[in-house]
């Protein structure tokens, strides 16, 4: 199954927020095991967010979506999902129960009183409001949940906020909840060396040759314009499973033997 993340906010497009959760996510997932597939962002626009929804919601991907669940006029991402969904919202009567536990919380800290039929009262629980049929996914830091969607495919796609603080615990939770049995399952490994002065069109021979050789493996290629403290430089290696790793780089190594380049190993 492929993990894949949605970023949504125009904030992150305008630079006026710095998105943490693509790194995030990538430090989760490899923690357990997993890696990232693919990412997108997405602005503020119902209309786009809506028709990237109806697809990712009917792929086999499990895919975390951050931003928009709120129930200021720039949240779509609750309403845009059920209507990816052809589904209607209501309110998710967990989620009703969180949110007033949140609101006494907040009463008593404010030495007020509590009144559940106040118009701002009412109006929070728009944000339990998820397309018919959702789970929830707690939110330890101020009980407001997130919600999940589940298809026959087998994918899942978990809503959360777009603060970082709230959003990683619930992506924990919910790699740890519900994909537990995908952890560690696929052994990888990665070797590497920088290639000083190295030029892509002299090594792309040796490193179709490699892949042609070991299916299970994948060569990658990071050109580094360099600066003060390295000079030009190509960082080539190879990954995959392991035993085939350990087999194309020791090819890898004997290719840029052959081709007479300056190298050193990366550490591992």
């Amino acid at each position: 199954m492929a993990f894949g993340i949605i970023i949504i906010g125009d904030e992150i497009l305008s630079g006026k927020r710095n998105d943490k959760h693509l790194a995030k996510i990538i430090e989760l997932l490899s923690e357990r095991g997993l890696a990232l597939s693919w990412a997108e962002y997405l602005g503020d626009d119902p209309e786009r967010i809506t028709a990237t929804l109806r697809r990712t919601l009917n792929s086999g991907d499990i895919v975390f979506c951050c931003g928009g669940i709120g129930a200021t006029p720039d949240d779509h991402t609750r309403q845009c999902a059920a209507a990816a969904l052809n589904l209607p919202l209501s309110l998710h009567p967990e989620a009703k129960v969180k949110i007033q536990e949140r609101i006494a919380e907040m009463a008593s800290e404010a030495g007020k009183e509590i009144d559940l039929d106040a118009p701002d009262n009412q109006h929070r629980l728009k944000m339990g409001e998820f397309p018919v049929g959702s789970g929830i996914i707690p939110n330890a830091f101020n009980k407001i949940p997130g919600f999940y969607w589940r298809n026959s495919l087998g994918g899942v796609q978990y809503f959360v906020p777009g603060f970082p603080v709230m959003a990683e615990p619930m992506m924990k939770w919910a790699l740890d909840t519900h994909h537990s049995e995908l952890f560690h399952q696929i052994a990888h490994a990665e070797k590497s060396v920088i290639v000083y002065d190295g030029i892509e069109s002299t090594l792309t021979p040796l490193m179709e040759a490699i892949e042609a050789e070991f299916e299970s493996v994948k060569v990658f290629s990071l050109p580094s314009v360099g600066d003060g403290n390295r000079r030009r430089h190509i960082e080539l290696g190879v990954k995959g499973e392991p035993q085939a790793v350990e087999a194309a780089y020791v090819r890898m190594l004997s290719g840029l033997d052959n081709l007479r380049q300056e190298y050193v190993a990366v550490a591992t």
